[in-house]
């Protein structure tokens, strides 16, 4: 079945209007802080790993809001949630690499759980709008 905007994105006019992006966005741009403040050799290693990974997250969401259908954007959101998992493993080897604390990881776990469960939310609204 072929989305209909109309019945889809009421009041939604591109996917910067989507809450779950613009979540996305935020991690982003706080990941690519965090990289700019590995040591110079880990450049382009894992700074580049986790700023790609961290990008992906909104990318799939935006990808998949120009999709037609509803299954294809669903899949684009699922893509976007394994990324998002990816971000938080490179996090965890920047902690293991001593680049990051304990505390560090923490809020960005925090912000990380939070947006998986919009993803997942997001998920569960297009499968239902699938339906109809």
């Amino acid at each position: 079945m072929a989305m209909q905007e109309s019945k889809v994105y009421t009041g939604l006019k591109t996917f910067e209007d989507l809450l779950v992006w613009q979540e996305a966005r935020q991690l982003r741009n706080d990941v690519y802080a965090l990289a700019l403040s590995f040591p110079f050799d880990e450049k382009y290693k894992l700074g580049d790993q986790i700023i790609r990974s961290s990008r992906s997250v909104g990318n799939n969401i935006a990808e998949g809001y120009g999709r037609f259908h509803y299954q294809e954007f669903i899949q684009f959101c699922r893509q976007s949630r394994g990324s998002l998992q990816e971000t938080k493993d490179h996090l965890i080897c920047a902690l293991d690499c001593n680049y990051i604390d304990n505390e560090t990881l923490s809020s960005f776990n925090l912000k990380i759980d939070s947006l998986n469960k919009k993803i997942n939310g997001f998920i569960k609204y297009l499968k239902t709008k699938k339906e109809l």
